[in-house]
């Protein structure tokens, strides 16, 4: 018999790790297509932009909506401490209502752009300004969130082996 509510978190598990990257990705990459939108003055550049930057709200939803069943995944698993799931949940809140705001005023700068307001400008300034902070805090999520399984990139995990310290005794 299948265990469906494990299967439902194994694949809520695999679409939070392929998600995730979309809004670390999605929010850099159109804080550069706004920048070279305001740099070039064109309208069409900042609208593609604004997309990009509700495409990455989206995602984070996603993500941040896929968690828990990633968690439960996870939670039981050898060498998973409890302290770095808290840690990644918190600071994933905290990027989510961040990419909120991003993609809220993202939809309200491709309004005003579409109406050819005169504030088309300011509001891009503001929304590149929160697409960099929306990007810092989802990048160190995404670093948290790696930190659960990946802790080879934590090199304070990891003593040196005793191989490695005879080599580097014998140079």
């Amino acid at each position: 018999m299948l265990n469906f509510e494990k299967e439902n978190n194994m694949n809520q598990t695999h679409l939070h790790l392929l998600i995730t990257h979309l809004p670390i990705f999605g929010s850099i990459l159109g804080g550069l297509v706004l920048s070279r939108g305001l740099w070039t003055k064109s309208n069409q550049t900042i609208m593609a932009a604004y997309n990009l930057l509700i495409i990455s709200t989206i995602g984070s939803g996603i993500a941040y909506l896929t968690g828990e069943g990633a968690e439960k995944t996870v939670e039981d698993l050898l060498g998973v401490v409890e302290a770095t799931i808290k840690q990644h949940e918190e600071f994933a809140m905290i990027s989510f209502i961040s990419l909120i705001i991003l993609g809220l005023a993202s939809v309200l700068g491709l309004f005003l752009t579409l109406r050819n307001s005169l504030f088309i400008r300011t509001t891009a300034f503001v929304i590149l300004f929160v697409s960099l902070i929306s990007f810092g805090l989802v990048a160190r999520t995404g670093y948290l969130g790696g930190q659960i399984r990946h802790t080879e990139t934590n090199s304070a995990n990891y003593p040196i082996p005793a191989q490695h310290e005879k080599e580097s005794d014998n140079d």
